[in-house]
């Protein structure tokens, strides 16, 4: 059994950016990345880091049936999405997720940035503006824009700090 386990779905290449920077992140040598999609056996770990891009607000049914299936492990998550940098859009995110894990597993927290959305999410907005929602579709697009950069170095050094932090946690129970 693996000490950590750093465990991604990843669609456009913003949560494997994260994924890595946890990984690289763990002490030692018994642990692996993984993409969730893999045919391989995904192996079992004491501590699992379980990542998702953010879809309507959750994760994938790929992701939340992996997570229902954790029995006394210790988990973290982590996911990036592309509408808004808001802490409260985060929260929700992450208890949307974290519903999905079993009460005799140990939740670490969950660490949610932006991330960047391919060009047909903009298009999809620029395709269905009216004189009526031109203002909220105009919030959304540049919404889009700001998110092309993302997730950027600053995004990768707080994945980095919630890292730290968790290892701290854990530690200090063990």
């Amino acid at each position: 059994m693996l000490e950590y386990l750093v465990l991604y779905h990843s669609e456009s290449g913003n949560t494997k950016k994260i994924a890595a920077t946890i990984f690289s992140h763990l002490p030692g040598t018994s642990k692996d990345l993984i993409d969730i999609t893999t045919d391989k056996t995904i192996p079992e770990a004491r501590v699992y880091f379980i990542g998702f891009c953010v879809h309507r607000g959750s994760c994938s049914m790929l992701v939340s049936d992996f997570l229902s299936g954790l029995s006394g492990k210790q988990i973290a998550l982590f996911g990036t999405c592309g509408m808004g940098n808001s802490p409260a859009y985060y929260s929700s995110i992450e208890h949307s997720v974290s519903v999905w894990i079993e009460s005799d597993n140990e939740y670490l927290g969950a660490f949610i940035c932006q991330g960047k959305m391919p060009q047909k999410v903009r298009q999809k907005y620029e395709s269905i503006r009216t004189a009526r929602n031109a203002l909220q579709i105009s919030l959304c697009l540049r919404n889009f824009d700001e998110a092309l950069t993302h997730p950027d170095s600053l995004d990768l050094e707080h994945s980095k700090v919630f890292t730290e932090k968790t290892l701290k946690k854990i530690q200090a129970e063990d």
